[in-house]
């Protein structure tokens, strides 16, 4: 009989051991259920070091949660399809098209021409842009701009209604995150110019259709697949030669960066401003790009709408700075920062996905170990990159806090 129950006892202190070991049962997680439920203000002090499993345990209940209070905000306003901040609101409509994947529904956004122009003018440019592509797949949303200017896709509440949308998107529709495109035409297209290089770490591609530029830079397009379709008879503004110069541009940030800056620039011969659809092949050639969340190398130009983040990079909030410049890079278990003009004070973030974050990490910046340690995993980091944007397939559970200049 004794030699029956003793397996049984080792059975039994095996099966105990796990089950104390899981990520279920460590301190910071069980702390932080029960803060999700009672308290989420205390989880900013979940500051002990964590496992990778754990971080990964906490980025599934920290998503959860906010996916439901995201819900429970703005269900009104999704249902009412139209999005309110400050004094400005945005109005949408979208369709689906084809199958939704088993990851998710594709997203489209699309946004129209008009600008400086009577309310009357910008609806109906609105309800020309409703139909004028039609994805295989996906969900195709064209807003109505908050405004009736000149930049009225290019304003700071742009970025903050499209940011917002896409988290809504995710909870309401179930989009794949990693498969978001931006487009459009005329005023749409400045938009374009404007918007993508500042939120590209939020999109699989871009394509611009007969707009202009502006001061836009197409620095921040390293990681952006972007597409440019231009009219070689849409001179106004000189549209048709600046389009032209990017395209040149972007030519030559390639081939100083072959694994960077993928483009596809067509200029349209005997078309004008209105291009009879050829633009459309754009729709066909995004769809072909997925993002990339942790990208080996990053390029983050400020323009003149500023970011307290772009992928795995950080400012502290409110510190961005126009015309600043980060150029940085992952090798194994190195980030070297290649340039920093006009920033001080720079976060890398970090996750499991990017390098071993149980190993140490070196930073190197002019020439100089600035860093080498092994960072913590922390749920306090997980809870607040997840709050800035409620994205699944891009947040950090590690910061590195540097002061560089």
């Amino acid at each position: 009989m004794a030699k029956r129950i003793l397996p049984l006892v080792l059975v039994l202190l095996f099966l105990w051991a796990c089950r104390s070991n899981s990520p279920e049962n460590s301190e910071e997680i069980q702390s932080l259920k029960n803060y999700l439920v009672e308290n989420p203000e205390m989880i900013a002090g979940l500051n002990h070091s964590i496992s990778k499993e754990e971080s990964e345990l906490a980025g599934k209940l920290i998503h959860e949660y906010l996916d439901e209070k995201l819900r429970t905000d703005f269900r009104d306003q999704w249902e009412n399809e139209t999005l309110l901040l400050d004094d400005y609101q945005l109005k949408f409509s979208y369709k689906k098209f084809g199958k939704k994947p088993e990851t998710g529904w594709t997203l489209y956004i699309s946004m129209h021409g008009g600008g400086n122009a009577p309310v009357e003018v910008n609806d109906q440019q609105w309800e020309n842009q409703k139909k004028l592509y039609e994805p295989a797949e996906g969900i195709y949303m064209a807003p109505r701009a908050p405004t009736n200017t000149w930049n009225l896709w290019h304003q700071p509440h742009i970025d903050e209604f499209f940011s917002r949308y896409l988290q809504l998107a995710d909870v309401f529709e179930d989009i794949n995150t990693n498969r978001v495109y931006l487009t459009g035409y005329s005023a749409g297209g400045d938009g374009t110019y404007q918007l993508a290089p500042r939120m590209a770490d939020q999109l699989a591609a871009a394509a611009m259709m007969a707009g202009h530029p502006n001061d836009a830079s197409p620095l921040g397009l390293r990681n952006l697949p972007f597409a440019i379709h231009m009219g070689a008879e849409d001179g106004a503004y000189n549209r048709n030669k600046i389009a032209a110069e990017w395209g040149l541009m972007l030519d030559s940030l390639q081939q100083a960066d072959p694994e960077g800056y993928i483009h596809d620039v067509e200029i349209h011969e005997g078309m004008g401003h209105w291009m009879e659809k050829k633009d459309t092949a754009a729709i066909y050639w995004m769809a072909q790009c997925s993002r990339r969340p942790y990208p080996e190398k990053v390029v983050w130009f400020q323009s003149g709408v500023t970011h307290d983040r772009f992928y795995w990079l950080a400012v502290p909030a409110g510190k961005g700075k126009k015309d600043s410049e980060i150029k940085a890079s992952i090798k194994g278990q190195t980030i070297t920062i290649e340039k920093a003009e006009l920033v001080n004070n720079l976060i890398i973030r970090l996750n499991d996905k990017m390098m071993d974050l149980d190993k140490k990490v070196k930073v190197v910046y002019s020439g100089k170990i600035v860093y080498n340690d092994t960072p913590d995993r922390t749920v306090s980091t997980v809870w607040k990159t997840l709050n800035e944007r409620n994205d699944p397939e891009q947040f950090f559970c590690s910061e590195i806090e540097l002061t560089l200049n």
